[in-house]
C-alpha cells in the first residue's frame, strides 16, 4: 500500500509562517524548551540535531545521566515543540546512538514518540563510523551463548516528514550534484567521526560531514535550519556555509562562544569536490556533464 503512512500520521494546519528577520541566523543560548515556546508554527524546513545521548558524558551545562523516564519525558517535550514549529511538509532528522550496553533502543523510543505525534518515517541511515563503542574484552559471554555483547560501529539518523513527504522549494535553490545524490541514497554513510572534540572543549560531537549530507540531501539553500541542541555548531557551521539560514539553541554559554566562533573563521572543507575525486578515479563518476569535464579513461 503506497500510503501505508497515513494509517499513523494525523493531518497538520498547512499553513506555513514566515520568522521574523531578528531570529534567524542566530546562535541562542537558552534552554531549548523556553526558547522554542517563543517561535511561531510552522516556520522551520528542517530541523537536524542529535540530542544529549544519556552516556554520562562531561557536557558543560548538562546532567547526561538522568533516569530513564526523566531523560525521554524531557526530549519528547522539546521534540513536541519541534514538531509545531516545522513547516508543513518539513524534515526532522535525529542522530542517537542506543544505550547498548544498558539495552536502551534509544533509536526506537525516540521514534515511536514522533510517530505518536504524527510525523511520517521517511528513512533511517546508518551512521558507519567504522569505530567500535566498547572495548574487545566486553565479550559478556566468553564462547558462551549465556550472554553474548554485541559491538557496534554506527550510530542512527532518523529521518521525519510533517504532513506529507514532498518538501517543495524553488529549483534554482537545489545544490546537491548527481554524484552526492546517487551516493547518498544509499542509506549507509561511511564517516568517520569527529577528531578534534578536545579543540571544541565538547565531548560528543558530529563531524561536518554528517549534516552537510542531510541538508544537502533533504534541504534547500535559502531554507531555515534549527538544531535545539546546538553544542558547539557544527550544524549551524554547515547550514551557513551551504547557504542556508540558521537557529542554534543550546544551554552552554561556553559552547554558544565556540559556536559563533567557528561561524566567522572555520573553513568547510569541500566535501563534494572530495566525492567527485573519489569517484573519477574508481571510474563511478556519473556527474561529468555537469562541470564539463572528460572521464579517464581506463588503459588494457
Amino acid at each position: 500500500m503506497a500510503n501505508g503512512y497515513k494509517t499513523f500520521y494525523k493531518e497538520f494546519d498547512k499553513k506555513n509562517n514566515l520568522l521574523d528577520n531578528n531570529k534567524l541566523n542566530k546562535i541562542i543560548q537558552s534552554d531549548s524548551l523556553s526558547y522554542l515556546k517563543t517561535l511561531p508554527d510552522n516556520c522551520i524546513d528542517l530541523i537536524f540535531t542529535s540530542p544529549p545521548y544519556n552516556f554520562n558524558m562531561n557536557y558543560d551545562e548538562h546532567e547526561d545521566k538522568m533516569d530513564w523516564n526523566d531523560y525521554f519525558n524531557t526530549l519528547n517535550n522539546i521534540f513536541t515543540e519541534c514538531i509545531r514549529v516545522l513547516k508543513y511538509g518539513g524534515r526532522m532528522i535525529v542522530n542517537i546512538q542506543p544505550f547498548f550496553s544498558e539495552y536502551i533502543p534509544s533509536h526506537h523510543i525516540i521514534t515511536n514518540h514522533l510517530l505518536s505525534e504524527g510525523l511520517i518515517w521517511k528513512a533511517e541511515i546508518l551512521w558507519e563510523k567504522n569505530h567500535r563503542n566498547c572495548a574487545y574484552t566486553a565479550w559478556g559471554s566468553w564462547k558462551s551463548p549465556s550472554g553474548p555483547y554485541f559491538k557496534y560501529t554506527w550510530e542512527f539518523l532518523e529521518v521525519f516528514c510533517k504532513g506529507e513527504l514532498k518538501h517543495s522549494g524553488d529549483k534554482e535553490n537545489i545544490d546537491i550534484t548527481g554524484n552526492e545524490f546517487k551516493t547518498w541514497v544509499d542509506a549507509k554513510w561511511s564517516i568517520a567521526p569527529e577528531r578534534n572534540m578536545k579543540d571544541y572543549g565538547h565531548p560528543a560531537m558530529f563531524p561536518p560531514e554528517l549534516p552537510y549530507r542531510a541538508l544537502k540531501l533533504f534541504s534547500y539553500q535559502g531554507d531555515i535550519i534549527l538544531d535545539p541542541f546546538n553544542g558547539a555548531g557544527t550544524t549551524t557551521l554547515v547550514a551557513q556555509r551551504t547557504g542556508r539560514k540558521y537557529i542554534g539553541i543550546d544551554i552552554s554559554e561556553e559552547y554558544c562562544k565556540i559556536a559563533e566562533d567557528r561561524l566567522k573563521n572555520e573553513i568547510l572543507k569541500d566535501y563534494s569536490k572530495e566525492l567527485d575525486e573519489k569517484l573519477k578515479i574508481l571510474g563511478k563518476d556519473k556527474s561529468l556533464k555537469e562541470r564539463g569535464e572528460t572521464p579517464i579513461q581506463k588503459s588494457n
